[in-house]
């Protein structure tokens, strides 16, 4: 296993002033170690969901001006794009990584998914942990557990509003130990993404 696992220089990178200057850092000390998340886990994934999972790590390309406050890999069936599927994440901002079963705004039919987890919010709230927690808006690091969020009015939300979001997954602290143990979050990761298919093949259904 090539991945080392993430250290405090790697959260530290959003820190760093100016937008070619923080990419550089992204590149160098982020992006090698999503390539070898890649490798490692789009084969187990790919085995869960039961579809060919291709990863895809973020290249900020559209940036002129502002450095990102955060980046990120997705692993999505699209081997052109993922942003309008359901996909997985795996990301950092200064202060927590995080790892999601992703709907954001460019996926169409959120309604029919929306609609289609309304309808099993008993069994996400089963099979779900409560600490997972739910964002709203995956460029805000606001997020709330999902023992502690409304969950049927954040799923009308995304039924209803256009440009709605919804994130569930987990987050981690840059001191957790699990980062820096390289086969240990690999195996977080996978029993993540495990508890999270079940929804993901929901998704997909509609």
């Amino acid at each position: 296993m090539d991945f080392t696992g993430f250290m405090e220089e790697d959260f530290d990178a959003f820190t760093i002033d100016g937008l070619d200057e923080r990419m550089e850092a992204i590149r160098e000390r982020i992006q090698p170690k999503f390539k070898s998340i890649g490798d490692e886990l789009s084969g187990p994934l790919s085995e869960m969901t039961g579809k060919e999972m291709h990863v895809h790590i973020a290249k900020h390309a559209r940036r002129t001006k502002n450095p990102p406050n955060d980046t990120w890999m997705a692993f999505c069936h699209d081997k052109r794009g993922y942003k309008k599927h359901p996909h997985f994440q795996i990301g950092l901002f200064d202060d927590h990584l995080f790892m999601w079963l992703a709907y954001i705004y460019e996926l169409p039919g959120k309604e029919n998914i929306a609609k289609a987890f309304l309808n099993h919010t008993a069994d996400i709230k089963q099979s779900i942990p409560g600490h997972y927690v739910v964002s709203l808006d995956h460029t805000k690091k606001d997020a709330e557990t999902l023992e502690n969020i409304d969950l049927e009015q954040a799923l009308a939300r995304l039924q209803n509003v256009k440009k709605a979001e919804f994130l569930i997954g987990r987050h981690f602290k840059p001191g957790d130990p699990v980062l820096r143990d390289p086969e240990r979050f690999i195996q977080e990761a996978r029993a993540t993404f495990s508890t999270l298919t079940p929804l993901f093949n929901i998704s997909m259904d509609q």
